[in-house]
């Protein structure tokens, strides 16, 4: 039988006390009390509790000298604050000492429940990253990705087991979401880690250049090189060379990658000697490729040599978890930075961005921690210092227009619904993938399975 998790409930209220014990244990908690502070610091240093739930105001030890007390001895376990007196002072105090979140009198149960679901899954996410780290081994270079998500313990997993090989990897994910993180951790945990990791935006660069840079060129192959330069798979021999935004190529570039690939060999622009590489290749695109082969706009074949392994990342709002970890590495970064004493972010500001979808993904989440943090005027971040957020709510709901309302009486089978959405989406989207799926919160590779099984076209 599964062990039940354990709520510590502090509170000098006896009614308010037994109403939380009846309330908690009906949703499956094993629940003790204590009437004081005192007794719940005495309670938590005798057994492991997996919450606390404790009041500000009690006769002999109140909850914050109780927080501090229990915090100082068991640092890991979630304690949530209830008072009477929603002030920013006391709420600004809890979380100082470490409080997770807190809640004002009278309480919210709907709040309260979700509160505790959040605080545990915190607790839990934080133990997997501990046994993740511990699987992926002490030499493990996570190359600077945050994250303890589902979705990123499952990715740097793959990246573990795919790193130390000789594939080609294909990144995939939205703009934004750390593929060149991903490319950096899977060359710096491969036997090529002493080796260049070199680099190459191919959409910043036009396709007579893209060639110059790849290859290289000699002295007099066109006018202004008056030098040989070397390119960049010269550059990353016996490493590896990131081709981010690979679905930027034009066909022509296209080929002549292939043949790379291919032969691990390569001319210089304007040369005749063959050149032999010793190259790992990752590539990356936030395109759909496979829609980009049936359009004629990326070959086939290249799509194969490149996909030898994939990897997808997720976008953001598919790994909320993580939100709160990324969120305050972000904050102490820009506020060391910019030379501010910026001490966090207030409940309710978290609880936003949490809850917004961040289409820009990591990327725009960092640049509006950064502007928060420069534009504010207190030592934690309000959820006015993101007016990114503000027009979320709007946005949603003319997403949300899009999607057909489901039927509420039982009759429609709930794959009918399902697929009256997708189809739903995909028309208000005009046929753009990437955009529904988007949309819709799945992955591209769910919902092509999807359109597939619906015969799609």
């Amino acid at each position: 039988m599964k062990k039940r998790n354990t709520i510590l409930v502090v509170d000098d209220d006896n009614a308010h006390r037994t109403m939380l014990d009846t309330l908690m244990s009906g949703w499956g908690y094993e629940v003790t009390e204590a009437d004081d502070g005192a007794v719940a610091i005495e309670k938590v240093r005798e057994q492991s509790y997996d919450l606390v739930l404790m009041d500000v105001r009690m006769v002999k030890v109140s909850g914050l000298e109780a927080l501090e007390q229990i915090k100082s001895f068991n640092p890991a376990i979630p304690v949530i604050i209830m008072t009477a007196y929603s002030s920013v002072d006391t709420a600004v105090d809890a979380l100082k000492q470490g409080a997770h979140d807190y809640l004002t009198k009278p309480l919210d149960f709907d709040k309260l429940k979700i509160t505790i679901v959040r605080a545990m899954e915190h607790t839990r996410l934080k133990e997997e990253n501990r046994l993740l780290k511990e699987s992926l081994g002490k030499h493990f270079d996570r190359r600077n990705i945050i994250g303890q998500s589902p979705a990123m313990v499952s990715l740097l997993e793959t990246v573990a087991q795919v790193a130390p090989s000789e594939a080609t990897v294909l990144i995939t994910g939205e703009s934004g979401t750390g593929k060149e993180l991903i490319a950096g951790a899977i060359h710096f945990n491969s036997s090529r880690k002493d080796g260049p990791f070199v680099k190459i935006n191919c959409a910043a660069i036009t396709e007579t250049l893209l060639e110059s840079e790849l290859f290289g060129h000699e002295k007099g192959a066109f006018t202004g090189a008056d030098r040989r330069k070397e390119g960049r798979f010269y550059q990353a021999h016996e490493g590896s060379l990131f081709l981010d935004e690979v679905s930027e190529m034009s066909l022509t570039m296209q080929v002549k990658l292939l043949r790379v690939l291919q032969e691990r060999e390569f001319t210089r622009v304007g040369g005749e000697k063959t050149i032999q590489v010793d190259v790992r290749v990752i590539a990356a695109t936030n395109k759909d490729l496979p829609e980009l082969i049936g359009k004629g706009e990326f070959r086939e074949d290249l799509f194969y040599r490149l996909n030898v392994v994939d990897m997808e990342i997720p976008s953001l709002r598919q790994r909320r978890e993580d939100i709160p970890l990324l969120a305050q590495h972000f904050l102490q970064f820009f506020a060391a930075r910019n030379h501010k004493e910026i001490k966090g972010f207030t409940p309710q500001a978290m609880d936003n961005l949490i809850r917004y979808d961040w289409p820009g993904n990591v990327r725009e989440l960092m640049n509006a921690v950064e502007r928060a943090i420069v534009l504010a005027h207190s030592d934690y971040l309000s959820d006015n210092d993101f007016p990114i957020i503000a027009g979320s709510e709007l946005i949603n709901n003319e997403a949300a227009t899009d999607i057909p309302p489901i039927i509420e009486d039982g009759a429609t089978p709930l794959e009918e619904v399902e697929k009256a959405t997708i189809l739903k989406t995909m028309e208000a989207c005009g046929g753009n993938k990437s955009e529904a799926a988007r949309r819709l919160g799945i992955t591209r590779k769910t919902l092509h399975k999807k359109l597939k099984a619906y015969n799609y076209r």
